[in-house]
């Protein structure tokens, strides 16, 4: 490369947003895509999904994915439909957790399609997924399994590295070598003393810095989760009621057997207390977490008994079985931002009742039926209908996967310099506004902000 090249960064998602997360990096000789992931949330973002990229997918040659997760990997058989021939990098269970997701994405999107042609409830004549379970059988033979913490060679002026994020298993923070430049992109920063995950690994180097800013603007209540679990259990089971805790199929719903585990150890829960995990896709991903025991801290043993005290459903039938089944009872269901998936068939027959508690676990993105809950709606819209809110409604913040304002920036304390260029991503407005406030203040950081489809030129 010569010194008056530049290397072109295209936005392409979780910019000004928290959700779609893509960074194309164009190189003379190669184009980089860094995380393929869905726009999820309000209308306008979800209808994102269905443009075509401002970009060539053709063009791209190589994909690198930070971690497993939905708004980091969801676009990958849209942009294989696009023309995308290339690898797929990531580390094992990063790649593991994406085929998980992107079959589950693929068939909630086809019975979504299926549902709405029958019942009449969609402007599409017929309403189409955006991509189905074929579209993901030809993406996963790209993946490439990659180790975490090593240097890897793209080409003889690239170099990569995925080093170990917490958040999720398989998660990492990407380094990107380009001969004289470090960029380094954190994709979901994850909690220090997480209970199933170690601490993340800090930066030494980053010339470019993408930081992620889902809670630059807040710290996570001092709370202890397990006593807020155990008194909105038992508040619930007093009230004879059901306990429904939507959840992200992949580390938050393991996070959640774990912690009921220990009320059950601690003779805290009563003994009969059904406790049921209705997820097809956290079931499978309680196998992962067998698999791959040097990326977490649970044994071998403690992950037995953490599947032993739950009932993993096997088939939808069964969750009608559960439905119908009046006894109190605490339910597991997919998905965490009650976007869709099995905890809607629950919410369909329990929402409208007042014994009923919904405990949301986690961040709740604008836009989706979690944030409405969230911010008191008294009635929400899914299947077409409205159902009305008549339920408790609580969250357990203490659950986030996410590091917060404080472990963000305890994040990027082992740079050796400040980066030339850092820009704050993956994160809602104010939350962008308030971490770049921030990090001027306490760091003397100048951040920016990039909007979506900007594309900025930094010279070598």
């Amino acid at each position: 490369m010569n010194m008056d090249e530049s290397i072109q960064i295209h936005f392409l998602g979780a910019s000004g947003t928290v959700t779609g997360s893509k960074y194309l990096i164009e190189l003379p000789q190669k184009k980089i895509l860094v995380d393929c992931g869905l726009f999820q949330g309000v209308k306008k973002l979800r209808g994102l999904n269905w443009q075509q990229l401002p970009v060539n997918a053709e063009e791209i040659d190589i994909v690198l994915i930070t971690h497993g997760h939905l708004d980091h990997t969801g676009y990958l058989p849209r942009l294989v439909n696009m023309g995308f021939s290339g690898e797929i990098w990531g580390t094992a269970p990063t790649l593991d957790i994406a085929e998980i997701i992107l079959r589950d994405s693929a068939k909630i999107q086809e019975e979504d399609a299926e549902r709405s042609n029958k019942e009449g409830f969609t402007k599409h004549h017929p309403a189409l997924p955006l991509y189905n379970t074929l579209d993901v059988e030809k993406t996963l033979p790209l993946f490439r399994e990659k180790p975490e913490g090593e240097w890897l060679i793209i080409d003889n002026e690239i170099k990569v590295r995925f080093q170990y994020n917490g958040h999720i298993l398989g998660a990492c923070y990407i380094e990107l070598e380009l001969k004289n430049k470090r960029m380094v992109f954190s994709g979901d920063v994850g909690r220090i003393k997480d209970p199933l995950l170690n601490d993340p690994k800090k930066p030494e180097q980053a010339d470019i810095l993408f930081l992620e800013s889902t809670y630059g603007d807040r710290l996570h209540p001092k709370e202890d989760v397990l006593d807020k679990l155990e008194r909105v259990i038992h508040d619930t089971v007093q009230k004879n009621g059901t306990l429904i805790i939507p959840s992200f199929a992949v580390e938050r719903a393991q996070l959640l057997m774990y912690l009921i585990l220990q009320l059950h150890q601690q003779k805290k829960l009563p003994a009969s207390l059904p406790v049921i995990l209705d997820s097809p896709m956290g079931a499978n991903a309680l196998s992962i977490f067998n698999k791959y025991h040097k990326w977490h801290k649970l044994s071998e043993e403690e992950c037995q008994k953490m599947i032993d005290r739950v009932h993993i459903v096997k088939s939808y039938a069964e969750t009608w079985e559960i439905i119908d089944n009046p006894k109190p009872k605490i339910v597991i269901a997919g998905s965490g931002m009650v976007t869709g998936g099995r905890v809607l068939s629950y919410l369909k027959i329990y929402l409208s009742r007042e014994e009923t508690t919904v405990l949301l676990a986690g961040f709740q993105a604008e836009g989706t039926r979690g944030r409405q809950l969230l911010e008191g709606a008294d009635e929400i819209k899914f299947f077409g209908k409205y159902y009305p809110v008549k339920a408790s409604i609580d969250i357990l913040d203490g659950l986030s996967a996410h590091a917060d304002r404080e472990e963000l920036i305890d994040w990027t304390s082992n740079l050796s310099k400040s980066p030339d260029h850092l820009f704050l991503v993956h994160g809602e407005p104010q939350a962008l506004d308030s971490f770049r406030v921030k990090l001027k203040d306490t760091k003397g950081w100048m951040a920016e902000i990039p909007e979506l489809y900007e594309i900025r030129k930094i010279k070598y």
